[in-house]
C-alpha cells in the first residue's frame, strides 16, 4: 500500500538585521545633546523668573544667590494682579490678538492665493513688493502710521491694534506657497465649469489650507500678544491697554522689586504657554506642510 508524504513547508529564514550605522548614532546622539542644551537654555530663565517670582525681596538681593527658597509666597502674585486692571487687559489683548489673527488669516489666504493661482498683468511685481516687505523692519513704519491713525482719530482704540498688524508678508509667502503645491487641476477644472476666483478660492482651497492657517493664525495671535512698542505708543488709556503695556505700568511704579518684576513676566507669558501646549500639534504640521525647513 502505498502512502502519500505531504513535502514539508520551506522554513523561512528571518532577515539579518542590518547593521546600525556608527555615523547615524553619532548624528542621533548628537542632534539629542543639541535638543537637551537648547531646552536648558529656555527653561533655565524662565524656571529663575518662577522662583524669583515666590521669593522674599531679602533672599532675591543676598549674595551668594539660591536657586530655591524655604519661604515661598504668592503674594507678590497677589499685589500685581491688585495693583492694575489685570482682568480688563488680558480681555483687551485676547481680543485684539484673536481679532488679529483672523484678520491676517482671511487677508493673507486671499492674497496668497491671488498670487500663487491668479495670472494677472504685473503679478511678478506685485509678487516681489510682497517679498520686498520681508525686508523693511517694521520699526521703521511706526512714525508714518502714527500719524496716519493720529489723522483718523483711531488712537486709544482697538482697530490701532489690530489694522497694522493684519497684513504681514511672511503670511502672504505662506499661504501662497502653500496653494502653489496643490495640484492646478482643481482650480481649472472648477474654472471649466463657470466658477469664479472668489469662489474657487473659498469653496475649493481655503478648506484645504487648514494647516497653513493654523500655522499664520497661532503666530499671528502670538505676536500680537506680545506687541509692545506699538500699543505703548497709541494707547495711553488704561481701558484699552494690552498686557504687556499694562504691566509695564505696573513695573514702573515698582521699581527695582525684582520679584514683582517676575511675577507680572511670568503672568504676561502664561496664555501663550497655553497656546503652544494646546496647539503645538497644529504648529508642527502647519509649518512642515507649508514648505518652511
Amino acid at each position: 500500500m502505498a502512502t502519500l508524504t505531504v513535502p514539508e513547508a520551506p522554513t523561512r529564514s528571518t532577515p539579518a538585521q542590518a547593521p546600525v550605522d556608527p555615523r547615524h548614532r553619532a548624528f542621533t546622539v548628537l542632534c539629542v545633546v543639541v535638543l537637551v542644551v537648547l531646552a536648558a537654555l529656555w527653561l533655565v530663565p524662565m524656571l529663575w523668573a518662577v522662583d524669583t517670582s515666590i521669593r522674599p525681596e531679602s533672599e532675591i538681593t543676598a549674595s551668594p544667590a539660591t536657586w530655591w527658597t524655604s519661604h515661598p509666597s504668592l503674594d507678590t502674585y497677589r499685589q500685581v494682579l491688585s495693583a492694575g486692571r489685570m482682568p480688563v487687559w488680558y480681555l483687551n489683548s485676547f481680543l485684539v490678538a484673536l481679532l488679529t489673527a483672523v484678520f491676517a488669516v482671511v487677508v493673507c489666504s486671499m492674497a496668497g492665493f491671488a498670487v500663487a493661482r491668479v495670472r494677472f498683468r504685473g503679478r511678478r511685481i506685485v509678487t516681489g513688493l510682497v517679498l520686498a516687505g520681508l525686508l523693511i523692519p517694521p520699526q521703521t513704519l511706526i512714525m508714518p502710521q502714527f500719524q496716519e491713525f493720529a489723522g483718523l482719530h483711531l488712537l486709544n482704540t482697538y482697530w490701532a491694534l489690530i489694522l497694522p498688524s493684519v497684513p504681514t508678508s511672511v503670511a502672504v509667502f505662506v499661504f501662497a506657497s502653500f496653494f502653489s503645491g496643490l495640484p492646478g487641476e482643481l482650480a481649472e477644472s472648477a474654472r471649466i465649469d463657470g466658477a469664479g476666483w472668489f469662489r474657487v478660492y473659498s469653496r475649493i482651497f481655503l478648506p484645504l489650507c487648514k494647516p497653513a492657517a493654523s500655522a499664520v493664525f497661532i503666530f499671528t495671535f502670538v505676536w500680537s500678544w506680545n506687541n509692545f512698542l506699538w500699543p505703548l505708543l497709541t494707547m495711553t488709556s488704561a481701558d484699552v491697554m494690552t498686557i504687556p503695556v499694562g504691566l509695564n505700568v505696573v513695573q514702573d511704579s515698582y521699581g527695582i522689586r525684582y520679584a514683582q518684576v517676575m511675577a507680572s513676566a511670568v503672568l504676561g507669558a502664561l496664555p501663550l504657554f497655553a497656546v503652544f501646549l494646546v496647539f503645538q500639534r497644529r504648529i508642527v504640521e502647519g509649518v512642515a506642510n507649508t514648505g518652511i525647513k
